[in-house]
C-alpha cells in the first residue's frame, strides 16, 4: 500500500509500505479521508516521545471496510481501541481506560496510508449521502462536543443564558462553537490570532477577535473553552472567566504555566480537563454531521494524501486558512 510516513523532525515520506495484517476481531479499512491533527503537527516536529518515526501517522480517518462480512460499508473510525472488558469500559468512558490505545501511536500504525487495521466496534457506519470527507471530521467533532458536553453539566445556567468564549480557531475550536451554537449559546466569540483563520470564523457567522485586541473583558465570561493549551491561553483563559465560571481545558500544547491558582480558589472556579470523548460523545457527532447540523464544513480543505508532506508544511508556515485539512486517498 502507499502512505505518508513521518521519518524524522518536519520530515514526511509517501512511498510503499506494507498492507496491514488485521488481528483478531480487526477488519481493514480503505481509507478515502483522514484530517491532519494538531498532534500530528506535533509530532512532525519530533516533540512527541509516543510517536517515535518512522511512524504512520493520521487518526481522524473514513472510508470503506476492506474484509469480512461487512465489506464495502462506509464508515468512519473512532481511533480509540480500548479492551471492552475494561471497568472504564464497562462504564462508557473507553477514553480513560489504561488499556487506551490509539491508530498512529505504536503498536498500532495510523492513517495515512491507503489501509489500515482497526477492531470492527471501532466503526461507526455513515450514509451514503454523507461525503466521505466530512465522516472523517466525526472524530475532532467528537473532542469538541465532549469539552462543551462537559462545559454545560458543570455551568449553574443554560447555555443560551451564558457568555461563552472559545480560544483558538483551529477545527477543535472551531467544532466547540458550532457544537456550543448548536446547543442554545448566542453570546458566543472566538479568539484567534491567524488572520486567515478569523476570516473562516466569520465565514461561519461566529464573532471572531484578534488576542490582544478588543478582546473579552476580564472576568466577563460564564464559559471559557481553551482548544489552544499554551501557557497564554490559560493566562487569558483566568483572566476573563467570571466569579463561579468555568474552564474547559481541551488544548494539549506543551507546558503547564498561565494558571491563576489563587483566581480559581478564591473565585470558585471550575477548571475541566477533558480528553477525547466517550462513544455516546463519538455517536451524536456523527450524526450531527450526518444531518448537516453544523453547518455546510466550509471551513476545511481537501489535498490529495501524496502532497501530505506539502500541505503539513503550509499549515507549518501558517499559510493555511482551513481550520481542518483533510487529506483524500
Amino acid at each position: 500500500m502507499k502512505a505518508l510516513v513521518y521519518t524524522g523532525p518536519n520530515s514526511l515520506v509517501f512511498r510503499d509500505e506494507p498492507d496491514p495484517v488485521p488481528q483478531a476481531d480487526e477488519v481493514l479499512v480503505r481509507v478515502e479521508a483522514v484530517g491532519i491533527c494538531g498532534s500530528d503537527m506535533h509530532a512532525y516536529h519530533g516533540f512527541d516521545a509516543r510517536r517515535p518515526p518512522p511512524l504512520i501517522l493520521g487518526h481522524e480517518a473514513a472510508g470503506r471496510i476492506a474484509t469480512g462480512p461487512r465489506a464495502g460499508e462506509r464508515v468512519t473510525i473512532n481511533p480509540l481501541v480500548v479492551d471492552p472488558a475494561c471497568p472504564y469500559a464497562i462504564e462508557g468512558r473507553w477514553h480513560l481506560s489504561p488499556t487506551r490505545q490509539i491508530i498512529s501511536m505504536p503498536p498500532r500504525p495510523g492513517a495515512f496510508a491507503e489501509l489500515v487495521r482497526i477492531p470492527l466496534r471501532n466503526l461507526t457506519p455513515v450514509p451514503d449521502a454523507m461525503l466521505i470527507a466530512h465522516a472523517a471530521l466525526a472524530e475532532p467533532v467528537a473532542v469538541s462536543w465532549h469539552a462543551v458536553r462537559i462545559g454545560m453539566q458543570r455551568l449553574h445556567q443554560p447555555l443560551a443564558a451564558c457568555k461563552v468564549v472559545v480560544l483558538g480557531g483551529g477545527a477543535i475550536g472551531l467544532a466547540a462553537a458550532l457544537v456550543a451554537r448548536l446547543f442554545g449559546a448566542r453570546d458566543l466569540v472566538i479568539g484567534e490570532t491567524n488572520p486567515q483563520r478569523r476570516a473562516t470564523v466569520l465565514a461561519e457567522a461566529i464573532g471572531v477577535y484578534c488576542p490582544g485586541e478588543d478582546q473579552p473583558d476580564d472576568n466577563s465570561a460564564d464559559l471559557v473553552i481553551d482548544a489552544v493549551g499554551a501557557d497564554a491561553t490559560r493566562a487569558a483563559a483566568c483572566r476573563m472567566v467570571r466569579p463561579g465560571g468555568v474552564i474547559v481545558h481541551v488544548g494539549l500544547l506543551p507546558g503547564a504555566g498561565g494558571l491563576d491558582v489563587r483566581k480559581l480558589t478564591l473565585q470558585e472556579i471550575t477548571l475541566a480537563g477533558v480528553y477525547c470523548y466517550t462513544p455516546t460523545d463519538f455517536a451524536q457527532a456523527v450524526e450531527a454531521l450526518a444531518l448537516g447540523h453544523l453547518g455546510d464544513l466550509g471551513w476545511t480543505e481537501h489535498r490529495s494524501l501524496s502532497d501530505g508532506a506539502q500541505a503539513f508544511s503550509a499549515i507549518d508556515a501558517g499559510r493555511v486558512g482551513a481550520a481542518k485539512v483533510v487529506l483524500t486517498v
